[in-house]
């Protein structure tokens, strides 16, 4: 027997059984390992007395991790016509920038101290003691000026859900 197949051949069974624990497909796991093999085989020369079992082994992760990357760049193939239709749609998300667009310049509408007591506590995380704090007011002041500033912010995205009409002279 050649020596590169009795140094090899050994080496296929482990190298399947590892193949398929990690792609967990049989058919792709034998792909690979195949590709690994040939590797191997054109790459006999270049061990340099590096020990076999190691080297094929390297060979065989280092392609799966490539596998892997290609794998979670191009997605999951599914055949055309095996797909919901919904799914190949997306929703329209013009809405989602124009409510984000109006919650801005609602923002911008309020009063300083109210937005900054809003911006502190909804985008910061800030606990309403921590914010009469930074603030430098009274907890009760921080608590009514979110509540004002609540109230005006969800009357100005109100009045900005009604149609504008200009009158054309």
């Amino acid at each position: 027997m050649d020596p590169l197949a009795a140094a090899i051949e050994p080496l296929i069974p482990g190298l399947r059984r590892y193949a398929r624990s990690w792609l967990r497909d049989r058919a792709m796991a034998d792909d690979v390992v195949q590709d690994c093999l040939e590797r191997a085989v054109g790459r006999w020369r270049q061990r340099r007395g590096v020990e076999v079992r190691p080297w094929v082994y390297t060979i065989l992760h280092n392609l799966l991790v490539d596998h892997q990357r290609q794998h979670n760049r191009r997605g999951t193939a599914v055949p055309l016509h095996l797909v919901d239709d919904a799914a190949l749609g997306r929703p329209a998300d013009q809405d989602t920038g124009l409510h984000h667009r109006d919650l801005l310049h609602a923002l911008d509408a309020l009063p300083e101290e109210q937005r900054t007591v809003l911006l502190l506590v909804s985008v910061e995380g800030l606990p309403y003691a921590e914010v009469a704090a930074v603030v430098g007011v009274p907890l009760g002041t921080v608590m009514s000026r979110i509540s004002r500033g609540r109230d005006r912010l969800a009357t100005l995205l109100r009045e900005g859900e009604r149609p504008r009409l200009r009158s054309v002279q």
